[in-house]
């Protein structure tokens, strides 16, 4: 399918123009694969990393089926429900729809947490063709009935394997519940552990499987490289790999929210424009921080792994993996986030004596043993150190003394003072 184009699959009008304004001339590989299906009305099984273009995939053939008849009672019209495991990969579902469907006339409505409810249920209440968004939200407004979605007649579940790492399952299980049994699903993945295999049994009737890149393999575009480094001279390090002017736009991941935010301190502390951005933000910040980085305000993005999955900048030159993560397919994930749409990138890592055994575990995920761009390679990994005791101190615990019981003859002078 390297020669389908996107006016082979018989799309509305409005529709390929959208298509063409957005600068969408070929399919990729998932959407020449998963597209025919869905225009089909079959259950699709997509397995295939994020950067590929998954949304295009499931979108386009819900809007094409929605172009041909529009219901009129729109107070209950929902009719396609895409469930996504963060909040910034929803918002950029919704605004994939609503791109793609501009010249439609159809209502998207987005519904995710770290907002106020009232702006989303007034948005329901006037109708919502497309509903997209996080399972707890949507789960919140089914069960105060503000959400009816008896007549969906598409479902979406994206980035299966991060909801459930994510712990959303139970919630998923509960909204599927409440969808009609007549209905087109579709699932994606990047990795297809057996709790997804199972979920996709229950939820797809007949799918059709269609595979693109396996979550092992990371894009030949992206120049990989190790700095072994002592843990407190990475941010020394960091300072001056990002003084480089060829770092145009970087995203720098650390494993806790904690240290997003200490690190893009330490950067605005040198004059390196950063802004971080982790789950304990508000949504409102978590934008605020998406549009610095996407305006060139801030050179520099300092996320947690929420942002490995579902954020799509343009023009990131540089993924600077500042801790190497304990899961070695988020580290596919995070480098994912620069060579895309065919462009070249670079992805630096940063391994302290500690880190080692994550960096052996990537390794042989992804069967590229990387460049050593700095440092040598620890022989052997070193334990994380436990804060210890001075050796000449001595620590006894110490019984609390019982009070003292007067005797018979201090017990008479008391009373008789």
């Amino acid at each position: 399918m390297t020669d389908t184009t996107f006016e082979a699959f018989g799309f509305a009008t409005p529709i390929l123009a959208a298509l063409k304004h957005a600068g969408f001339i070929k399919p990729t590989p998932i959407q020449a694969g998963a597209i025919p299906h869905g225009l089909a009305r079959k259950d699709v099984l997509g397995l295939a990393q994020t950067g590929t273009g998954k949304t295009a995939a499931f979108a386009l053939p819900i809007l094409q089926v929605m172009a041909g008849h529009k219901l009129h009672n729109r107070r209950f019209s929902t009719r396609a429900l895409i469930l996504a495991p963060t909040r910034e990969l929803a918002v950029q579902i919704e605004q994939e729809f609503k791109k793609f469907g501009a010249g439609l006339g159809l209502r998207v409505v987005l519904i995710v947490g770290g907002v106020g409810r009232s702006g989303q249920v007034t948005r329901l209440s006037r109708g919502a063709d497309i509903v997209v968004g996080c399972p707890g939200r949507v789960l919140d407004l089914m069960n105060t009935k503000e959400l009816i979605i008896d007549q969906c007649e598409f479902f979406v579940l994206d980035e299966a394997d991060r909801m459930l790492d994510l712990g959303f399952f139970p919630d998923i299980r509960k909204i599927v519940t409440h969808l009609p049994t007549r209905r087109q699903s579709a699932l994606f993945s990047a990795t297809m552990p057996a709790e997804i295999s199972k979920l996709a049994e229950g939820l797809l009737r007949d799918p059709v499987r269609v595979t693109v890149a396996a979550v092992s393999s990371t894009p030949a575009r992206i120049a990989q490289s190790v700095h072994f480094v002592d843990g407190s001279q990475k941010r020394d390090l960091l300072v001056d790999l990002l003084r480089d002017p060829a770092l145009t736009r970087s995203i720098v991941f650390t494993r806790t929210k904690r240290g997003a935010d200490r690190v893009a301190l330490q950067l605005n502390a040198v004059k390196i424009p950063a802004v971080a951005l982790h789950g304990n933000l508000g949504q409102n910040a978590r934008q605020r921080a998406l549009d610095a980085f996407k305006s060139g305000e801030a050179r520099v993005l300092v996320a947690t792994d929420i942002a490995a999955r579902g954020i799509d900048v343009s023009g990131v030159s540089h993924v600077v993996n500042f801790e190497l993560p304990n899961e070695p397919e988020s580290y596919v994930h995070r480098i994912g986030r620069t060579a895309r749409n065919g462009a070249e990138g670079v992805a630096v890592a940063f391994c302290d004596a500690t880190e080692l055994p994550y960096l052996n575990q990537i390794e042989k995920l992804t069967g590229i043993k990387m460049e050593v761009a700095g440092g040598t390679r620890p022989s052997q990994a070193m334990p994380v150190k436990k804060p210890q005791r001075h050796p000449d101190m001595v620590v006894r615990k110490v019984k609390p003394a019982k009070p003292r019981r007067p005797q018979y003859g201090e017990q008479r002078k008391t009373r008789a003072a």
